[in-house]
């Protein structure tokens, strides 16, 4: 399994494992080390709403499934593939959450094709609501290569003045 320093993918955290059952729950020190991510993490997470354990004991001590693990290898991708904040991580999972309950209900046999299609154009306006988000990043990002391109210009002239030899 992955070390603090190697976190694991939502993949390998959902297919590596076996199901959660009783005895596959992690305590929140191996949880930690097994998503690469520090207990505060975990708790802060959970503060926020990002993250909810499996269980609780009876003790208070909180118990995370291998489904927990692939939520916070989640929330660690959007941080750093995408460079999403908390507040933009909650929005994103809370769409991938309805999306899911969304594709249930849809495949439900008992649920009518007028539903279906309510369901449809829903899951629509949610992925068409994360392009915006997304696409507001790129456009951030983009601007920023562009204000780093054009210092990088700026030095390289400075090198190549009067009196500096090429580089």
């Amino acid at each position: 399994m992955a070390t603090a320093t190697e976190p694991v993918t939502a993949e390998q955290a959902v297919s590596n494992e076996p199901p959660a059952g009783p005895e596959n729950l992690l305590g929140i020190g191996a949880a930690a080390i097994h998503a690469g991510v520090s207990e505060r993490a975990l708790r802060y997470y959970q503060q926020l709403g990002l993250l909810v354990p499996a269980c609780t004991t009876p003790g208070g001590l909180r118990r995370y499934s291998q489904e927990d693990l692939a939520r916070v290898a989640r929330i660690r991708e959007l941080q750093t593939l995408l460079g999403f904040n908390l507040d933009e991580i909650a929005i994103v999972l809370r769409n991938e959450d309805r999306m899911a309950q969304i594709c249930r209900t849809y495949r439900d046999e008992r649920t009518s094709d007028e539903e279906r299609r309510r369901l449809n154009r829903e899951c629509l306006a949610l992925q068409e609501n994360l392009r915006v988000t997304v696409e507001a990043k790129r456009v951030a990002l983009e601007s920023f290569l562009a204000d780093l391109d054009a210092r990088i210009g700026r030095v390289k002239k400075l090198l190549a003045g009067p009196g500096t030899p090429a580089a």
